[in-house]
């Protein structure tokens, strides 16, 4: 009897003196990556994103600090239903206690719901819709990477002042398409441009020429493709059978990643403008994460999604440790409070609306002739100084900012 309770006292004792220890539930931090594993977005997100966290875990030195991190991994088929599922099934059964990445606008706005219901922590590092800061803000919910308002204003400023001033939009059918189209026509018509059309084409569809032949007989100058991925590449390479750019016509990459720059190949991607926030070979820390980080995702180059997963993640582990706890809603008000500084975005900060501010690019493609070695695919335009990226507190309408 004196053995057990001996036992029982060491182990008391033993947990005790390690306070770090003694908040986090269940003795283990939990981060769940949830993403498109294998369908359109699986090159800019997907098993790369996964990569990222867990290099942020190592870079943190959790396991040198006696903190137990683990990383699981959900495909959530970009449909609200299935990653709602996923949400509520990791946060009540698996216990996680941080949510990852989720591309698909629609997917994240359920998530950061259910999120905040649980009181638990959720880093949007590729979801764009800038509802996610204003409207649907949450005290749970920290926007990473970039937002549809940041696209919008980057992309559509610098089109619109050097002559695009007629635009034709091509949306995707959901609600990452429907706010990048509604943020860029904006700033379109904010700068006496014109909107001349638009069309809504599916998720993930496989023929664009409908759609391309639209655009084509609305005469706009600038064709602006309001969606990601796949969807991106393929209207872009369909539009070359049609002789959209031959014709006279430009197609404005409203969201645009390096590995759709990749996949398409400089020939036909060379010359196209877009907005980024991270480019892996800006410096010598970005680039020293961008080796380690292709020799883990084959040969895979990061995108500015990876670089906002691996971030976020570090920074929040930095927040559970100073706060000795993996609480949800408390972690989060830490973050804010923190100011960021990592190797990919540098120094920044976290609003009260969850808006992470960092500078974005103005992002050239280079010509062919111009690329020097492999994924040597970007010319940087301009800065856009982070006072600047991105929409102005004020004017999201995010009931967490004070009046």
């Amino acid at each position: 009897m004196m053995r057990k309770t001996l036992i029982a006292l060491a182990a008391v004792l033993a947990f005790a003196a390690d306070p770090a220890q003694a908040q986090i539930s269940d003795g283990v931090v939990k981060i769940g990556v949830m993403n498109d594993q294998s369908g359109l977005y699986a090159d800019l997100a997907g098993p790369g994103s996964v990569v990222a966290a867990r290099m942020a875990v190592e870079d943190f030195g959790a396991a040198a600090k006696g903190m137990k991190v683990e990383v699981i991994a959900a495909d959530h088929q970009n449909k609200a239903d299935v990653g709602s599922a996923i949400a509520r099934q990791w946060y009540d059964v698996d216990k996680v206690d941080l949510m990852v990445d989720v591309p698909n606008s629609g997917v994240a706005l359920a998530v950061s719901q259910i999120t905040r219901d649980k009181a638990k922590a959720f880093i949007v590092s590729s979801a764009a819709t800038s509802d996610l800061t204003g409207k649907a803000c949450s005290p749970n919910t920290i926007h990473w990477t970039y937002d549809t308002w940041a696209l919008a204003n980057g992309t559509g400023n610098a089109i619109v002042k050097t002559g695009g001033d007629s635009w034709f939009f091509i949306t995707a059918d959901y609600a990452f398409g429907h706010a990048l189209e509604r943020d860029t026509e904006a700033v379109v018509v904010k700068n006496g441009g014109k909107v001349l059309g638009k069309v809504r084409h599916p998720l993930s569809t496989q023929d664009f020429s409908s759609f391309l032949l639209q655009a084509q007989a609305s005469k706009a100058k600038v064709i602006g493709l309001a969606n990601a991925g796949a969807d991106t590449t393929n209207a872009i390479k369909q539009g070359a059978e049609f002789g959209i750019v031959k014709g006279g016509q430009n197609f404005a990459g409203l969201l645009v990643f390096l590995t759709d720059v990749h996949a398409l190949g400089l020939e036909k991607a060379q010359g196209l403008l877009f907005t980024e926030t991270f480019y892996w070979d800006m410096n010598d820390k970005t680039r020293a994460f961008a080796k380690r980080f292709a020799e883990r995702n084959r040969g895979i180059h990061p995108t500015m999604i990876h670089a906002g997963a691996y971030a976020g993640v570090l920074h929040y582990l930095k927040a559970v440790e100073a706060l000795k706890s993996d609480d949800g809603t408390k972690v989060i008000a830490k973050m804010k409070e923190m100011p960021t500084d990592d190797p990919l975005f540098g120094k920044g900060t976290i609003r009260a609306d969850g808006r992470k501010v960092h500078p974005a690019y103005l992002i050239e493609v280079k010509k062919p002739a111009e690329s020097k070695y492999a994924w040597d695919y970007y010319k940087i335009r301009a800065t856009i100084p982070a006072e600047q990226a991105f929409r102005p507190i004020d004017q999201g309408d995010c009931p967490l900012v004070k009046k």
